[in-house]
């Protein structure tokens, strides 16, 4: 590689991982960016053994979709496994459309971290030319036009994810939880699959791992009606702690309230963060009513005089 060549690329890694590992918030300056940076680094190691699940089929359905879109997040946090695994499916077309020169650039990456097999793999793309997988730019902030038709939506399902769609919506209310925001969270986690299994071994339409299945009484996580109803359960109840506060509920409904609770936050993982984008672009809502009754407030929030049962329109 020539040096202008080579200087190109540092700049567009330097680019691209500055923008995934930047702290949103720097409280503690240096500690807080090291913080940020190990959380990234565990992140996409966490990306990249899903992808291998996915792009395998080792204990879940084979997706290479989903696998390349796993590997591109993890590039985007730095992880050289990650830039060559994306490679390597642009060199083949698995999962994305075949480009030479997208695949080109992925090895150059990895090569210029250090990665040796990707090294070895330009020889047989060419050198970086410059060309960069949308999934690797800059997320751009999502517009969402107007309210989202739910009714619309619901129409072009099949009749499986109607179903599960309708079911969802009609027991919502039973939990105290807006059909709309429960909507949002099933079709964002599973896309209304009650068959979908991650492979963190969650489960179903809400995609509950079994502690959370065991914690809020769910025996058969596979039930649909059980599962959901279940997923609400949990949802209701993070409302509650969060105190209506939908932006830090659907953040600990991936990650968890002790990550939320820990970063005093939405956590800075990727996934997280364009997950809590995407629900709340859809649910088009920030806050809920609530049962205070449930649960005690988190310590990163305060009771508002406003509080009322989550049952009450």
């Amino acid at each position: 590689m020539n040096r202008s060549g080579r200087t190109a690329l540092g700049t567009i890694c330097g680019v691209l991982l500055g923008a995934c590992l930047a702290a949103p918030v720097s409280a503690q300056g240096h500690d807080a960016a090291t913080v940020n940076r190990s959380n990234a680094a565990a992140q996409a190691r966490h990306l990249v053994r899903d992808a291998v699940a996915y792009e395998h089929g080792e204990g879940v359905p084979r997706d290479a979709v989903r696998a390349a879109a796993m590997y591109c997040e993890a590039a985007r946090l730095g992880n050289a496994e990650g830039m060559y695994s994306l490679g390597w499916m642009y060199a083949n077309g698995r999962g994305v459309v075949r480009s030479d020169a997208h695949a080109a650039t992925l090895f150059a990456m990895a090569a210029y971290l250090g990665h040796e097999h990707a090294a070895r793999m330009r020889r047989y793309t060419g050198d970086y030319l410059g060309e960069v997988p949308d999934c690797l730019l800059p997320p751009r902030q999502r517009q969402y036009a107007g309210p989202w038709d739910v009714d619309s939506f619901l129409a072009r399902l099949g009749a499986e994810r109607r179903q599960v769609a309708r079911l969802v919506a009609e027991l919502a209310p039973e939990h105290g939880v807006h059909p709309r925001l429960a909507l949002a969270v099933a079709l964002t986690e599973s896309a209304l699959d009650p068959r979908a299994r991650s492979p963190r071994n969650a489960m179903g339409v809400m995609q509950l791992i079994p502690a959370t299945a065991e914690r809020f009484a769910v025996r058969q996580p596979w039930d649909p009606e059980q599962n959901i109803r279940g997923g609400l359960r949990y949802l209701r109840w993070l409302l509650a702690y969060f105190r209506g506060d939908v932006t830090l509920a659907v953040a600990a409904y991936n990650a968890g309230e002790g990550a939320v609770d820990r970063h005093r936050g939405v956590p800075p993982y990727r996934e997280t963060r364009q997950y809590v984008d995407r629900v709340l672009g859809l649910a088009q809502q920030r806050t809920h009513p609530y049962d205070a009754a449930l649960a005690e407030p988190s310590p990163i929030v305060s009771p508002t005089p406003a509080t009322r049962p989550s049952g009450e329109s």
